[in-house]
């Protein structure tokens, strides 16, 4: 651990940008801090902060001058990895053949494609981090890897952060996603401002982020350094208003798989698929296939989907969903639950984005806590949760 001083944070990115990085961090663009491509150490939100709440966000200046005082955005970093809408590719009428046409101006999903830039992400929450290391095994430690996905990943450069204040709808403590990254960074930064000191604890996780401190100028951190960043880390812990009980989730859920909770839910859910396009895990697309009026050219696009719209388990007959109520206990059972079978481990962070972007304010720490108390009076309740505590 070794000390870098705020004032030569402009330094340490210029030795990132020297090798050909681009940097995206959070900035403030309006009425919100958004992830964006940032230039020098001023693009940081200095002095910024949120308050965030169901169904409510808003901007606050802070009463000191840190450049992360604020808690998760509206964007995750899954769209620079991950994006909204992708050409996959194009075809052309070529006499009675066709011309496959590869997405052109560096958008080629061929992972020796050379167009590509990489990328630094600068400021990743633990949260997020934990995120990414989900869709690392969705769309890279798989059978079946994304080109688009791995060709970007493998390039990537992480400086996380550590939560300096807990955000008004999170929950990572008690996902054991943060607020503190534990491993997956390259570098790790902890802002500390006291008094007139103002400086980061920088960590390494890796070769490639040892290099990048080489020619910084920093100093070692001491005992009384690290005991800041644990008080911090601590303070962050007890003011995070929200948690969400894990004990015996997965079997909770499944008792509560006909629960009267899915019906109370369903009145105020709009199905406006908000939380699954904020959420920083949530993987669903489809595929659109277009073609000209003349039949001569066509092209097939990759775009985020949710499982919240009808069409998306639409088949011959009809959808497999048709009721806001089967819908979105799909996605919490999924979320909480079956993502386990499946990668091992939850689908939930802890970031607290949908409650915070959901028009309707609902609550999946609130719903989760409803669901375990009706299940509570279940006689099989006890049994199946007994091996993971007392409920």
């Amino acid at each position: 651990m070794v000390i870098l001083e705020r004032s030569h944070l402009q330094q340490f990115l210029s030795a990132i940008q020297k090798r050909s990085y681009r940097i995206i961090g959070p900035t403030q663009r309006g009425t919100a801090i958004v992830l964006d491509e940032i230039s020098s150490a001023d693009d940081l939100p200095a002095g910024w902060g949120d308050e965030q709440r169901p169904a409510s966000y808003r901007l606050r200046r802070n009463d000191d001058k840190r450049l992360f005082g604020h808690a998760a955005g509206p964007e995750s970093w899954k769209k620079f990895l991950f994006p909204p809408s992708l050409d996959l590719f194009s075809g052309k009428r070529a006499g009675k053949s066709f011309e496959v046409i590869s997405p052109q101006n560096g958008r080629n999903t061929g992972a020796a494609d050379e167009k590509i830039v990489p990328l630094a992400f600068f400021g990743m929450r633990a949260c997020d981090l934990q995120a990414l290391r989900i869709h690392d095994a969705v769309f890279m430690n798989c059978a079946y890897p994304d080109p688009y996905y791995r060709s970007r990943r493998e390039r990537l450069l992480i400086v996380a952060v550590t939560c300096s204040s807990a955000g008004g709808t999170c929950f990572c403590d008690s996902m054991g996603s943060g607020p503190a990254a534990g491993e997956g960074y390259d570098l790790a930064l902890t802002e500390i401002l006291r008094g007139d000191e103002h400086y980061f604890l920088v960590e390494t996780g890796s070769p490639r982020g040892a290099e990048i401190l080489k020619g910084v100028p920093v100093k070692a951190a001491g005992k009384a350094e690290e005991e800041e960043k644990n008080r911090l880390v601590q303070g962050v812990r007890k003011s995070m208003g929200r948690s969400l009980d894990t004990r015996g989730l997965r079997e909770m859920l499944d008792l509560c798989f006909e629960d009267s909770q899915w019906d109370d839910v369903a009145k105020r859910c709009l199905a406006c698929a908000n939380c699954t396009m904020v959420c920083p895990t949530c993987f669903c697309s489809t595929v659109e296939d277009v073609t000209d009026l003349t039949g001569a050219q066509a092209e097939r696009v990759r775009k985020w989907d949710s499982c919240f719209t009808q069409e998306f388990t639409y088949i011959h007959g009809g959808s497999v969903r048709p009721s806001i109520r089967s819908r979105y206990r799909q996605w919490l059972t999924h979320k909480l639950a079956h993502w386990v079978d499946q990668f091992g481990t939850s689908g939930c962070v802890g970031c607290g984005r949908c409650i915070t972007w959901c028009p309707a304010g609902i609550d999946i720490t609130e719903e989760a806590g409803v669901l375990r108390r009706h299940a509570a009076l279940d006689p099989r309740y006890r049994k199946e949760t007994e091996p993971h505590g007392k409920p």
